[in-house]
């Protein structure tokens, strides 16, 4: 049988299948399915920013009434007040609990906009077992008063104070609503972080035209959304400094191959195991044994990148070209 194992963000992982950051991530008994049905390690439901903001502050408005304003008292809110635990207690508790219950990495996500307030929370992510962490960072470029540069300079001072605080690999998910998005993936992979998803999966707004109402556009992907990842994957993996993983549009284990290919060290899914059950991931695997079974390979590595940009011998087909094949002389 293949070996499936690979390293993503220098852990070991024994697939490269990821189960992405999502609902079905947030309590135990999905994760021991996840790693029963394949997964190589999971990505927690991301918890976010303006949680552990709120409930950092409530802590402090607390210490202050009590009389206790110095800061080891911090230290006993968080790890002794069981009768007030809110979700970032919930969420080291999952941490700690999944480590002892699970035997592949746990990643803790963070959905995230600002570099201020929240970043001693990593710290505690490592402390309760997390192997990694993955930042979640999509800044809308809609703020008229804001530059590019101020947009992007937010995504270096997260990294930055994240990274002053733990030791354990750091990774970023990010959008691709970048003016100059190679640029900045390069430079990204040049902060100190160890990987890049690509790409995240925003809220999108739709119209109720009955009531009136905002409303949420689908929320899952489409099996058709994988080729923004692979187009960008192809193209960046022998320009940045880190791993690559993917994430959207894989709803198949050929999906999977193809950004193996395209030269993603792992994949992250979500929306499959929304339609199909997380016991899909055993036939995702076993599509990516039988594949590399037929085409004689022992090991990921023996096919990863194959079809990057850089490899393929037809790179101008990730450019412009794809566009005048397909639909020059449509009418």
């Amino acid at each position: 049988m293949a070996d499936l194992s690979v390293k993503y963000l220098g852990l070991d992982l024994k697939t490269p299948l990821i189960a992405a950051s999502s609902g079905l991530t947030d309590n135990i008994d999905n994760l021991k399915r996840f790693e029963k049905h394949g997964a190589g390690a999971v990505v927690l439901k991301s918890l976010f920013e303006e949680e552990i903001r709120i409930e950092k502050e409530a802590a402090l408005s607390k210490m202050g009434s009590s009389g206790f304003i110095y800061p080891e008292t911090m230290e006993f809110y968080d790890y002794n007040d069981a009768a007030d635990q809110e979700s970032t207690f919930r969420y080291l508790d999952l941490v700690a609990e999944a480590k002892k219950k699970i035997h592949i990495p746990v990643i803790p996500s963070i959905n995230c906009v600002t570099a201020e307030q929240w970043t001693d929370f990593p710290k505690q992510l490592q402390d309760a077992g997390a192997d990694a962490i993955e930042l979640n960072i999509f800044i809308i470029p809609s703020d008229l008063k804001r530059t590019k540069e101020d947009n992007e300079k937010v995504y270096f001072d997260i990294i930055k104070e994240v990274k002053r605080q733990v030791t354990i690999p750091v990774s970023l998910k990010i959008s691709f609503y970048f003016s100059d998005l190679a640029i900045m993936m390069k430079k990204l992979s040049e902060s100190g972080i160890a990987g890049l998803v690509m790409f995240n999966r925003f809220y999108s707004p739709d119209f109720d035209i009955d009531t009136m109402e905002v409303t949420a556009a689908s929320v899952l992907s489409s099996p058709g959304d994988f080729s923004q990842s692979l187009r960008w994957i192809s193209i960046m993996r022998d320009h940045v400094s880190c791993d690559l993983a993917s994430s959207g549009g894989v709803h198949d284990g050929n999906t999977l191959i193809k950004m193996i290919l395209a030269g993603a060290n792992a994949v992250q899914i979500a929306s499959a195991f929304y339609k199909n059950g997380i016991d899909y991931g055993d036939e995702i695997i076993s599509s990516l044994q039988d594949w590399m079974k037929k085409n004689k390979y022992k090991n990921i590595d023996e096919f990863r990148s194959l079809m990057s940009q850089h490899q393929t011998n037809n790179p101008a087909v990730f450019q412009r070209v794809q566009f005048m094949k397909y639909f020059r002389g449509h009418k």
